[in-house]
């Protein structure tokens, strides 16, 4: 596969988000022929089972998009040492109804960033364990706990620090191959 099209969820609705800058720049490293799509979040209702029996559309969009891409990025902040709430939202509206998950099988890959030593480590060991009871293959090398520092990133997205630009590329290569081992498994599904 040389054209592929990758999913990303930003974990965080603030409007000066710097994991919304991380996302931009993931956009702008990506590798000829990988196009990175948003997977917008902030319009869910919180999840219920009531509603189980009729998605709103809101609901049926986020899960058709994760299912439509080839794999997907989930871009999260930490929140006292877990994911933020609006990203386990969006998690459980995709994992259901039961049996309908749309992680089930897709390549899934974690990162995030923040101004601590340990970036986002403790949110992304928690949103592993859920990818991991949702049955999506996940990205385990490289982890990518980026520390941000002022100005390390645009608001358009560029990277500042060409190591981290190095980083960010291997990154997304890493990425695009575990998509390429899992793609003949989702051909034949």
């Amino acid at each position: 596969m040389t054209d592929r099209t990758i999913g990303y969820i930003v974990g965080s609705i603030s409007s000066t988000s710097i994991n919304r800058r991380l996302a931009k720049a993931l956009e702008r490293l990506a590798p000829e022929g990988t196009t990175l799509v948003e997977i917008p979040i902030k319009d869910l209702p919180f999840y219920s089972p009531d509603f189980d029996a009729d998605y709103p559309q809101v609901a049926r969009d986020l899960k058709k998009a994760i299912e439509d891409v080839d794999g997907v990025i989930i871009i999260t902040p930490e929140y006292s040492r877990s994911i933020p709430g609006v990203l386990k939202n969006a998690l459980d509206w995709a994992a259901r109804p039961w049996g309908q998950g749309s992680f089930n099988g897709k390549p899934t890959a974690v990162i995030g960033t923040s101004g601590g030593g340990i970036a986002t480590a403790a949110a992304q060991q928690h949103l592993k364990a859920i990818l991991s009871h949702f049955n999506a293959p996940t990205l385990g090398q490289p982890e990518g706990y980026v520390q941000t520092t002022p100005g390390l990133f645009t608001e358009t997205g560029e990277v500042t620090n060409e190591q981290t630009a190095e980083f960010l590329v291997a990154y997304l290569e890493a990425f695009a191959a575990l998509i390429e081992r899992y793609a003949p498994v989702a051909v034949a599904a």
